[in-house]
Order: C-alpha cells, then structure tokens, then sequence
C-alpha cells in the first residue's frame, strides 16, 4: 500500500463513496455500459483448485471435455440473434497440463492446447458471426496472447489479488499455481507490450485484508500507467458456493463492497473503468453506482454466467431503470470500450478492427439499432426513463437559442444526447425549426443529372465513380453526350421540374469549357429551368484547366446560365478526415475558397455533410463550424443537407474502414443539432428521402428540419452505394408525407421563392420516364 491512499482506510464510507462517484462523473457524465454478450464456457477442467470455485469441472465419463465447434457456433448464434455483440469465452487453466483426458480430447480436436483450440473457436465466430470474442483463458505467454490477439477484441484474467499469503498452506489459492499473483501480473503486463486492450480485478472476501486490497489495486495502476490497456477494473464480491471449500464462509458485507468499490475507483486511473456484476449483488444496484462504478460488465439475454450460476443476470430493462433512478443512461458497449475502438491502428488487430467498425457508433459505443442509412427502419420510440436534463446540454441550448456561437465541446455535448437529453435537444430544435419557418414544410421538383460516373479521384467513400473500364460496382461506366443531357433536362421541364441539378465524376478528358457548353445546351433547350450545378470540386477542376482564377471561372459559369451550385464535396470540412477519406480531394480552405469566391458573385449555394463512416462528433461539430462562420462572412447558404453515408458498396466499407453509417439516434441528431448550431444563420435543414427514407424524413421533420429536398427523378449516387430507396418522390409522395405529420407542403423554387401555378400543375401526375441513355465511355471535346 503506498501511503498517500492509506486514508482510505479510515475514511467513512459516506465521504469515500462521495469522493468516487464525483470523480467518476467528471469522466463518465451521466452514462454506465454494459456489454450484450453471450457466454461460451469452452471447457470447465482446469488445473487449479481454488477453494471457492464452482465452475471447475474434473473429467468425467461421457461428458466431452471441450465443446465442438458445432456447440460454440450454435451459442454464439443465439447471442447474436439476442442482439449480443460480445462472445465472451470462459475457461479453465491449461487443462492438459493436469488431466490425460484433456490432452487427448485436444488431440483428437487437431491442437496441442487449449489456447490453440481457443484461437480457432474465436477464428470461427468471428468468421460466421457479428461477434467480437473476449477471452478470460488464465495465465498467458507472450505467443500465446499474440495469437489470441489476431481473433478477439480484448482479453482477460483476473488479477485477484496480490497477496501471496493466499497461496501458502491453508490459503484458498493453495495448490493453484496459476494464482500466483507474480505470474498474473506479467500476464497483464505481457498484454500491455502487446497492446492488448485488457479486463482484469480483484475477488473480494477471501481472505485478504484491504490493505492488501489496495495493493492489488495500486498494481493494476502501475501497469496501466505504463501500457495504458486496462480497459476495466471488475470489482468482484465472493458468494460462497456449496460444495466447496468456503461453502461456509462469510460473503462480504455491502458496506464492504461498496468501500471496496470506491476505493478502487479513486486509486485507478481516471481512463479506467470500474465494474461490480449486477448479479452478484440484486437489489442495490443504485448504491454500486452511488460508490463510483460506471459500468455493469457482461449480462447476457440467452446464456447464464457459468462462473455464478446461482446468480441470474438481470433484465437489462430493469437495469435500466435502476441505473435511471441513479440519474444514469446505460449504454451499450462493445467488449472494446471506445477509447480503443476509435484507436484501431493502436489496439486492434485489422480484421478485428473491421468487425468493430461495423458493430460502433460514432462515439465508439456499441450501435443500439439495426438500422443503417439506404434501409428501413423501426420508428418505435424508446422509453425516456429519466426526468432531468443534464445541465450541460441546457446550457447550450440556451445559448443557442439566443443566437449566440456554441463551441466545439458544446456542440460535442449535443451530439452525445440520450435519453431525456435527446428528447430535449430534439424537441428544442423543432421548437426553433417553428419559430423560423412555421409550419411549412418546402420541396423542390427537380432532376438529378449525373453526366458521368467516369472520374480519376479515389474517394474511398464513392461507389459511383468508375475508371473507364471499371465494372466491379454498380453498372458500367458511361459519359453522357450532350443531346442526352439536353434530352433529361427538357423531360425534366415536361414533368413539371423548376429546377436540373448536374453533377458528376471529375472525368479526365472534361475542361472548364465542358462544364460551360453544358450550361449554354440546357439554357438555349430549356430557358425557363434553373440550372444548379458543379460542385467545388468541379469548379476547381474546371478553372485550373482554363488556367483561371475561381472567380473568373465562375463568372463565365454564370454568364453561360449557371444559377446556384451544389455544396457537396464537403464530405467531412476537418482535414484530419479528408486525409483518410479523399486525400487526393480538395481540402477544407479550397472548399471554403470556393464557396466564397461563389457568394462573392451572388451565386448562391447549399452546404452539406457527408457523415457516419470514419468521423465522429469532433469532426462534426468543427463542420458546423466552418459553415456557420462562412455563412456569417458571406450570408450565400441557402440550407443545410446531412447527408448519412451509406455503407453496403462503399469501397472503403468494403475493405473493412468504415462504419455502417450512422446510428438512427445519431441520424435524427444531426438534423436537431445543425438546425441549432446554425442559427440563426442558416435557416433551412433539409432530410434525405433516399438516404433516411419516408420513416427516417419524418422523423427528421420533427427534429428541426424544415424542408424534403428534391423529387429527383433520377437518383445514381445513393443506389450505386446501395440504398433501397427509389429513385423518385413524387410531388404527390411529398405532400401526402409532409400532411401525415401535420406540416403544410409547399413547392419551392431553388433558392426557395414561390413557383408557379402552371409549374406546380404540371407536376402532379407527371408521365413515366422514358428510358435513359447511358452513353458509352468515349474522348471527349473541350466544348461538344
């Protein structure tokens, strides 16, 4: 024990556990994890004998010694079924180096051990499920945790304690050599040079003292202070058991846990989380929490915990409201907690890290829907269990609401809302969407004109563009002639359309020229149809190849009947991610030129972000940022679009880089906290029918979005990354949804003015599309 913690030993418990639960509230906030995770016993025959165990098992006649493959597979499948993302698997210690029936059993298995078996189960459960494997498999080698290391999230033991007085004669760790707390402790310190993101901790009431208690304590600090991997600290209560040793035993009084509990939390680490099973102690959990944990630990739906069958876990809605009465959200998590999620390079090996990825949200917590962006989706509302708003989210929004800048943490804040935090932020942010734009709810008829999906970038996030030869995505590469364009812009006008919007890949043979002679074509075809095209990205293309400034470029763009442009290209404005993202792109000051060079010359833009892939909440909250002060300068946005990254043919989720988009929760959020961060500056927030669907727009109306976007007609982007929405929103479609929520449609023009009698009539039971001409690759003028 050193001796600036031996005041915990005489201090009450009422100030040590006040003491603990501020210091854990300063780093955890309002949320306490757990993890959904079933549990997969591989074997119970171990070599030690610890006087208090019950999960040991000896060889016995017809009872296999390890589970087959069939076994583990089928219980990592009804985990996953549940909803589980963990697959934690349990074992004894090195049995074969005890039992004949062990090494035989691995021999007739292909394996020589049984942390070679278990490297192949983890192998097959990673491999067929969405499970990410934690292993508790005892006392490692180095070789061995590095193998472990290739197939699992993190791994395990606990340290226990480290009195060595509990292995000598007498001891209830005597006869057990893997106890020795010595060998124990290079296990986890052989995990921290591996970069292991590990779980250990201490068993309670088995004979130490707390001084030595805080030994043990003090250890695990020492590693963690060196490695930094110790995700969690498990603070375990001993329950005596029959049919062992201690079946008559006194168990640890709560005072005792809870003492235990505190104590742990104010010598660890701030970064390191502290657990107490809520099993192992029904009934006052809303004191665990009052001591200092932050999270629960595994409680499994479909499996019991083997290690304390007596003990059933909770109903994780119980749970959560125990933990609500507390003033506590529980959160999801994975067996990798965020802190190394969001680290993969560091802690993660890379076909871990994919399946991480996949199964985070973008704060690294564990994705709490099933839903993704291009898909349906459940609307069923969650239950808002607690009753106070944390007072850091109403301070913003006061704030906000008085038009005053948040800041980037303030923003942060916003985005991590859950429960009656999100409820408020939502529900603030539609207040506001009323306040600006009433009940309105605005869309704009027009028509999307991809001219090529040909482009020499390398995005990871597009699935649109190809090479010229390039078939391995969606449909063939094509390059449209310009009677083509001519010939969709002018059914765009026949069907009602106030508005082409043209976009496409950065075609290696296209000019500025090209750009300006599509202009001139669809002005002298269609005089009357607004033109919104080109996005910063093009523009930029398009004057370097004249040999013009921006400014001088888009002049021309504009004489030749260029009305406003779209602000995509934006992706994420942080060049953190657009080095990852699209490191050949633009950057955010080129975006921003851009843009500005735009408004300078009273063509009028949209802004738009591109988000759920490999940015977080930072990353978002600095995109605000850069377009509320853009729109501060120069006043030219004329909305917001989110745009949520839709995953299934991404390439960059195809190599196992990216998330599955955002989370629902974090879908809505965006749409509320733009609406507020931007105001009063931009007063439009548009949804994404073919990214969030009719669902998903609905939702977003209610969250501060004000305005539907365009019907569309054609929609290539989205579909070519795998969206199952279609590829039209009739104006019929929009008004009917926009009545269904109580809002009052009206048709727009592109920089939202009044549209027409005749236009808005012409719309409406517009004829079928005739069939588009995609225009084989081929050399392209200047000027066709």
């Amino acid at each position: 024990m050193t001796p600036h913690t031996d005041w915990l030993l005489d201090a009450s418990l009422a100030d040590l556990m006040a003491a603990a639960a501020e210091q854990r509230d300063a780093r955890s906030g309002r949320l306490v994890s757990y993890s959904r995770k079933v549990f997969i016993p591989l074997t119970k025959l171990c070599r030690d004998v610890c006087h208090y165990c019950t999960f040991k098992e000896v060889p016995r006649a017809g009872h296999a010694a390890y589970l087959s493959a069939d076994e583990v597979l089928a219980i990592a499948r009804a985990g996953e079924a549940a909803g589980c993302t963990e697959a934690l698997f349990t074992l004894g210690d090195k049995p074969e180096l005890r039992f004949q029936a062990a090494r035989d059993a691995l021999a007739a298995l292909g394996h020589a051990t049984t942390i070679s078996y278990l490297r192949e189960m983890c192998a097959l459960v990673l491999k067929e499920t969405t499970l990410i494997p934690h292993v508790n498999p005892g006392i490692m080698s180095r070789d061995e945790i590095a193998a472990l290391r290739e197939v699992s999230g993190s791994q395990g033991i606990m340290l226990e304690s480290t009195s060595q007085r509990l292995c000598e004669p007498g001891g209830v760790h005597y006869g057990s050599p893997d106890k020795d707390p010595a060998v124990r402790l290079e296990t986890l310190r052989l995990a921290g040079e591996l970069a292991v993101p590990f779980t250990t901790g201490i068993l309670i009431g088995i004979g130490e003292t707390r001084a030595e208690r805080l030994d043990a304590l003090h250890a695990i600090r020492e590693v963690h202070e060196q490695y930094g991997h110790i995700q969690e600290v498990i603070v375990q209560n001993f329950r005596a058991k029959p049919d062992t040793r201690l079946a008559d035993a006194e168990e640890p009084d709560l005072d005792d846990l809870l003492w235990t509990i505190a104590a742990a939390r104010l010598i660890l680490p701030e970064d390191v989380h502290v657990q107490a099973p809520p099993n192992l102690s029904p009934g006052v959990y809303q004191k665990l929490i009052g001591a200092g944990i932050d999270d629960w630990g595994g409680v499994s739906p479909v499996t019991p915990d083997h290690v304390n069958p007596e003990a059933p876990w909770p109903h994780l809605d119980v749970l959560a409201r125990r933990t609500a009465e507390m003033g506590k959200i529980l959160v999801p998590r994975l067996p990798v907690y965020p802190a190394y999620a969001n680290d993969p390079e560091r802690w993660l090996h890379p076909k871990v890290a994919t399946r991480v990825r996949q199964s985070a949200d973008a704060e690294g917590w564990a994705r709490d829907d099933a839903w993704a962006p291009g898909l349906t989706m459940d609307v069923t509302p969650r239950p808002v269990l607690l009753d106070r708003v944390d007072p850091d989210v109403e301070a913003a929004l006061t704030k906000t609401m008085a038009g005053k800048r948040l800041n980037e943490a303030e923003i942060v804040r916003l985005f991590a809302a859950r429960d009656v935090d999100y409820q408020r932020v939502v529900t603030v942010a539609d207040e506001l969407r009323r306040a600006v734009s009433g009940d309105v709810v605005r869309y704009v008829v027009t028509r999307n004109i991809n001219y090529t999906n040909i482009c020499y970038y390398r995005c990871t996030f597009c699935a649109f563009s190809k090479g010229k030869t390039h078939e391995a995505l969606r449909g063939t590469p094509y390059d449209l002639d310009m009677a083509e364009i001519v010939r969709r812009a002018e059914e765009a006008w026949e069907r009602g359309a106030t508005e082409v919007c043209l976009q496409g890949g950065i075609h290696p043979d296209y000019t500025g020229e090209t750009y300006i002679a599509i202009c001139k074509a669809i002005k002298a075809a269609v005089p009357g149809l607004h033109i919104h095209a080109f996005s910063p990205l093009e523009v930029t293309q398009g004057a370097a190849t004249l040999g013009l400034s921006l400014t001088e470029f888009l002049a021309r763009l504009k004489e030749a009947g260029l009305g406003t442009l779209p602000g995509t290209a934006a992706e994420i404005l942080d060049d953190e991610i657009r080095a990852i993202i699209c490191p050949d792109k633009i950057n955010t000051q080129q975006w921003v030129d851009v843009v500005r060079a735009a408004h300078g010359l009273g063509l009028r833009t949209t802004s738009t972000i591109m988000y759920g892939h490999v940015e977080g909440p930072l990353n978002w909250a600095r995109h605000l940022l850069v377009l509320r002060d853009l729109q501060a300068e120069t006043g030219g946005f004329t909305e917001f679009v989110p745009l949520p990254f839709v995953h299934m043919e991404a390439p960059m989720y195809l190599r196992g880089m990216a998330r599955k988009g955002p989370t629902l929760r974090e879908a809505v959020l965006m749409h509320a906290v733009a609406r507020l961060a931007l105001h009063p500056l931009i007063t439009n927030v548009q949804t994404s029918w073919v990214k969030l669907g009719p669902e998903g727009m609905a939702l977003s109306l209610n969250a501060g979005a004000n305005d539907m976007g365009g019907t569309l007609m054609n929609e290539s982007i989205s579909r070519a990354a795998g969206t199952l929405h279609g590829q039209e929103f009739a104006p019929e479609a929009m008004e009917e949804l926009a009545r269904s929520i109580g809002r009052m449609p009206v048709q727009r023009s592109t920089t939202y003015g009044s549209v027409s009698n005749e236009r808005q009539v012409v719309s409406f039971n517009a004829p079928e599309l005739t069939p588009m001409i995609q225009t084989p690759p081929r050399k392209v003028l200047a000027a066709e």
